[in-house]
């Protein structure tokens, strides 16, 4: 029995025939395409040198996903590139996401340690998921415009605070006393 066609498919199939080209020929992608885009400005006159190859942006993906929910594969990944520990993932309209990001809007307080030890860039999200209210104070202070501030696929500072249960329960108070908002149940909450 065959497959049914999804809409992409379907999409893909047809422009490929509206435009000449066969509906045989055209295919849907299995991954991320990029954007295109047409310079409508003078290029920049600074040329980067492409000394080194990029990171393989399959292992930056698989390593972003494993941050989420996975220590030993975390470690393992860094183990084996330890250029990682920075690396972001763009999943679309720039939905930009690191290992640390996804590991905090988690909740997993193990893969932020372990990621901030190598050297992990800490960021409001992580410090109000890891309770650090000294650090929120500091990022809301420099710039107040940072409480609507959203990280990885849109989660709320407030967010990042009721996944850090307990231990971020002053952060989240401060984060409310500040900008009050309507707390929803957090799925990834961990229930005590």
């Amino acid at each position: 029995m065959s497959k049914p066609i999804s809409r992409r498919s379907f999409a893909a199939a047809t422009a490929g025939v509206v435009l000449g080209a066969g509906a045989a020929e055209a295919s849907v992608p299995d991954g991320p395409t990029e954007a295109a885009f047409e310079r409508d400005y003078s290029p920049p006159e600074f040329k980067p040198s492409w000394k080194n190859p990029q990171i393989s942006r399959l292992l930056v993906q698989d390593f972003v996903i494993f941050a989420h929910s996975n220590l030993e594969m975390t470690a393992k990944l860094l183990e084996k590139e330890p250029a990682l520990i920075n690396s972001v993932m763009d999943w679309g309209k720039g939905d930009w996401e690191s290992g640390l990001g996804g590991a905090s809007h988690m909740g997993r307080k193990d893969i932020v340690e372990l990621l901030l030890e190598k050297g992990a860039r800490i960021d409001i999200f992580c410090a109000a998921m890891m309770g650090r209210l000294d650090a929120v104070k500091s990022f809301l202070t420099l710039q107040p415009k940072l409480i609507d501030a959203r990280g990885p696929h849109g989660f709320t500072l407030h967010f990042h605070a009721q996944v850090g249960g307990k231990e971020s329960a002053e952060v989240l108070d401060y984060l409310q006393s500040i900008r009050r908002i309507e707390l929803k149940p957090n799925p990834f909450v961990k229930p005590e």
